[in-house]
């Protein structure tokens, strides 16, 4: 519980000191997409392949819903310019395995890159938030480990 604590606080310490660059009538351009879909790998919260939806709901701030191959993922996102197809800090839930496949859940903050056009890749550091079923006895499961993807995202007019 306090993993999740310092994470929330580190967000909002950040997200509140790039807010000062941002002007107070910042407003998204109406031709600008506002929707956007990734495909790809570890996609979706974190599933072999998977694919993400992602929604502008005010400049800058977007939220995601995704799934993947056994898995589904969530997230809440700061774009670094007031549109979808900019890179982002992002929040991110996501869950590995259905059933007795599930194998781990982990929350935590990452940096998403995004190309000018079509290409995004992700790394971030998640923490564990609950172990599944599935993940191997006797081992030893550590507390935070890397999350990372790579796709291509399309903005959606």
């Amino acid at each position: 519980m306090n993993k999740l604590i310092t994470i929330l606080l580190f967000l909002t310490v950040a997200v509140h000191a790039i807010g000062q660059e941002i002007a107070k009538n910042e407003t998204l351009p109406a031709k600008d997409p506002k929707v956007a879909v990734t495909i790809g790998i570890l996609q979706g919260g974190g599933g072999l392949l998977g694919a993400d939806f992602e929604f502008m709901v005010a400049p800058r701030l977007s939220l995601q819903a995704g799934a993947g191959i056994t898995s589904f993922g969530a997230g809440i996102n700061y774009h670094l310019k007031p549109q979808i197809n900019s890179s982002m800090i992002s929040l991110s839930y996501w869950h590995q395995g259905i059933g007795d496949s599930y194998t781990q859940s982990l929350l935590g903050p990452s940096f998403v890159f995004r190309a000018r056009k079509i290409f995004t890749a992700q790394l971030g550091l998640g923490y564990l938030l609950e172990e599944g079923p599935a993940w191997p006895e006797n081992t030893a499961h550590p507390s935070a480990m890397l999350l990372y993807s790579i796709g291509i995202y399309l903005p959606i007019k």
